[in-house]
């Protein structure tokens, strides 16, 4: 794609790297086949092709709707499936951040999205606040019919029980590893969480138990209570930085004295941003080298698993799982065959879920940010997960286990369907199913 940036503008760290992402654009077209929002509308706007044409013309500072470009921008779900399907390597991931960016600088919301946008980032990485507006929501059900729709999708979404918040991260503290390990094989930071905390604290739980087992020394530290992904993908850029300076500053120890082996990541979302932190703080004076280090430290649990030796499963075998890959595991972090491998050495049959490539519409916020996009893609998936049969539903990211929580079959993170392979409980979704054997 040409470009026709000034010098001027090109001294601009942004705009430079946006016109290196911009040529390497050809026009091809085969990111609109792969791109969630352009199956649904066939709005040439609402697929990567379209929005690059029009990020190139706003930042070049042609006669453009900004509002109108930002509209597009919104529906995005930066799912990034068009990075896989991209021949020419093109990064949108950062194109687009470069583009809200923009819009954010040059455009003013309307009220009533601002402040959507100011709950959302005020409640849900904080998750103490998180668990108190989630037992709010799961009591206001009764009244969503009469709601706007953003709001409606805010309640809507609030599981019916909320149960107790998880006490992992509320503290710093030290897990150790089981008592036969004379000496721990690894030793790892975990990133705790923030809605994971308040919605499911069984996955935290199970990620400790299945480390502790296989002799892995595990620490969390309270400050690094969010990762900043949330924030930052609603433009409220101030929170998203203070949020990943607070967990850089939590870790700087353990990362610049070499003392962790790892950080893992059981939610697969948070995974992708901390892969990204390097980018992300790459013109921070203060932090820059330290990010960078975090991100060649940052893996899924699922890459830490696959480092060990797990044993022997001991969970019943006959049943099949049908893994479901988010979309910031497969296209953000290029972890695809991993779980699915890990699951089927555990003694699981998998099987396979069409168009698994496609966005599950849950992307962070954008389940309430754009509710009628998100559900239509939710009834899409659910269709595809259903069609295959199998016994258990399993993925590595809380949002999508959220959003296809009406799946036909009980639904799970992978990390718990591991656990009790390797001789923790049963995930107590699985309760009716396995009753029933």
């Amino acid at each position: 794609m040409q470009t026709h940036f000034t010098d001027a503008q090109l001294a601009q760290p942004d705009i430079a790297q946006a016109d290196d992402i911009l040529r390497k654009c050809v026009h091809c077209g085969f990111c609109t086949a792969t791109c969630p929002t352009f199956v649904l509308t066939g709005d040439e706007r609402d697929s990567p092709r379209g929005r690059i044409w029009m990020m190139r013309d706003m930042l070049e500072g042609s006669e453009i709707d900004v509002q109108k470009v930002g509209h597009h921008l919104d529906r995005c779900l930066t799912c990034l499936s068009c990075m896989t399907t991209c021949p020419s390597g093109v990064d949108y991931m950062h194109l687009v951040d470069i583009g809200r960016k923009h819009v954010a600088k040059t455009t003013a919301r309307p009220f009533a999205d601002l402040l959507i946008r100011k709950i959302l980032a005020l409640t849900v990485p904080v998750a103490g606040r998180f668990h108190i507006a989630l037992k709010m929501a799961s009591l206001s059900k009764f009244l969503a019919p009469l709601m706007p729709p953003r709001m409606r999708a805010m309640v809507t979404l609030a599981p019916a029980k909320v149960g107790n918040l998880d006490p992992v991260g509320a503290t710093d503290a030290v897990y150790t590893a089981a008592h036969q390990h004379k000496k721990p094989i690894k030793r790892v930071m975990l990133l705790a969480g923030c809605a994971q905390r308040a919605i499911d604290p069984d996955i935290n739980a199970a990620t400790l138990r299945l480390l502790k087992r296989l002799g892995i020394e595990v620490l969390v530290r309270q400050r690094a209570s969010c990762c900043g992904a949330l924030a930052h993908h609603i433009d409220a850029h101030d929170a998203a930085h203070q949020q990943i300076c607070a967990t850089i500053d939590a870790w700087r120890f353990e990362v610049e004295s070499g003392t962790i082996d790892a950080i893992i990541v059981n939610t697969s979302g948070c995974g992708t941003t901390l892969k990204d932190y390097g980018n992300l703080m790459r013109d921070n004076a203060e932090y820059a080298d330290i990010a960078a280090k975090i991100s060649a430290l940052a893996c899924d649990v699922t890459e830490l698993l696959d480092s060990v030796e797990m044993g022997q499963s001991v969970a019943p075998r006959g049943l099949s799982v049908a893994y479901h890959s988010a979309c910031s595991m497969q296209h953000g972090q290029k972890i695809t065959e991993l779980p699915k491998q890990l699951l089927s050495r555990a003694g699981f049959e998998i099987k396979a879920i069409a168009n698994e490539h496609l966005c599950c519409g849950s992307a962070g916020v954008y389940n309430v940010l754009q509710p009628d996009l998100s559900q239509g893609l939710k009834e899409r998936k659910i269709v595809s997960i259903n069609k295959a049969g199998a016994d258990i539903v399993a993925a590595g990211n809380l949002g999508c286990i959220n959003q296809l929580a009406d799946v036909d079959a009980p639904i799970c993170h992978t990390v718990q369907l591991l656990d009790w392979a390797y001789g923790g409980p049963a995930p107590t979704q699985l309760n009716k199913i396995l009753n029933q054997g």
